[in-house]
């Protein structure tokens, strides 16, 4: 096993061959391949090969596997304190040196052939480049990446949770929560797959009188809900008294659309919203900066055309003061904790 605590007066012998202080300096600079260093220093792979490797043993370098190439690189704070001074002194002044010129001259060509590679790739994959990514990393995952730009302190109110997928990809990315839904089973399913999600309270409770008290919310979203209550006026008074002044809401749901299947068949109360009738509810409830727009159809969706809504609370709770103030005070049994 390598010993990397190795004494100043020990470094020496790495720093005293030219060709070990000029990889040094490239390295220290750029992460290269061998193959990339023996066309920068011009040497032969073995004595490249054979300098990289007593610099690794003496832990100056650290290296990485990508396909069928090693990439070599300087880590100066890995070094401890009297090395880095050792070779601070050292890099000073083989960097002066004119062959050190050469080969930063040379290492930017090499850069600049790889970055040529890689613009060809994408000049001949452009056309199937958004297969490729969802091959490689599915459809979701740049999404719910950016579900990071959330603060982590804030609190979520997940507002006909259903099943918790939705709570499910918020947890993460927030400081806390609080799931409602009406339905019994649907609660219980979102329990199942929140477990382990200590961050989420699941409570039962309808849209129109939210077991939530006031001004606790940072966020409210409704995703693919509203086309299930009866009164929407009154869901978005509601909602605006339990978010915090400033606080946001944000709906999903289904344009408006002839399917009256839906409404036979799946429960829904409204065939779609369109911008105009959310616009008006969420102003009449207290809202500002109301926005309201189309999604992109996926290919394989089957539905109506979705909306994405939202709207910023103007101030208190004033609109929605006609509802209980502290609920979770006076009916602690609707609340429950995901653990």
């Amino acid at each position: 096993m390598t010993d990397h605590r190795l004494n100043v007066l020990e470094r020496f012998s790495a720093l005293a061959d030219p060709t070990r202080s000029r990889i040094l300096l490239l390295l220290d600079r750029h992460e290269l391949t061998v193959s990339e260093l023996c066309s920068v220093l011009q040497l032969p792979q073995s004595t490249v090969s054979r300098h990289l490797k007593l610099l690794a043993d003496d832990g100056w370098l650290v290296s990485r596997g990508e396909g069928t190439s090693r990439f070599y690189k300087m880590v100066p704070n890995r070094l401890d304190a009297a090395t880095r001074q050792l070779w601070s002194l050292v890099r000073s002044q083989v960097a002066g040196a004119v062959g050190s010129a050469q080969d930063a001259r040379r290492a930017e060509s090499v850069l600049a052939k790889r970055r040529d590679k890689a613009q060809i790739f994408f000049l001949n994959s452009a056309s199937m480049w958004d297969k490729m990514r969802a091959d490689m990393i599915g459809t979701r995952t740049d999404l719910l990446a950016l579900l990071d730009l959330l603060d982590e302190t804030w609190v979520v109110g997940d507002l006909g949770c259903g099943t918790g997928h939705i709570s499910d990809a918020l947890a993460p990315c927030v400081g806390r929560v609080i799931a409602v839904d009406e339905s019994g089973p649907m609660l219980a399913a979102a329990k199942e797959r929140l477990v382990g999600r200590e961050n989420v309270e699941l409570r039962e409770g309808t849209i129109e009188s939210l077991p939530i008290d006031d001004d606790t919310l940072d966020i409210a979203v409704l995703f693919l809900v509203a086309h299930f209550v009866t009164d929407p006026a009154k869901a978005m008074r509601e909602i605006q008294r339990v978010l915090k002044p400033g606080g946001r809401v944000l709906i999903v749901d289904l344009m408006s659309h002839d399917r009256v299947d839906y409404v036979i068949q799946l429960g829904h109360v409204w065939q779609g919203f369109d911008g105009e009738q959310v616009k008006e509810w969420l102003s009449n409830a207290g809202f500002t900066s109301c926005r309201y727009r189309a999604l992109p159809d996926d290919p394989e969706m089957k539905g109506p055309t979705l909306f994405v809504a939202s709207a910023r609370n103007a101030g208190s709770s004033s609109a929605g003061s006609s509802t209980t103030m502290s609920f979770r005070g006076s009916d602690a049994t609707e609340e429950s904790t995901v653990r």
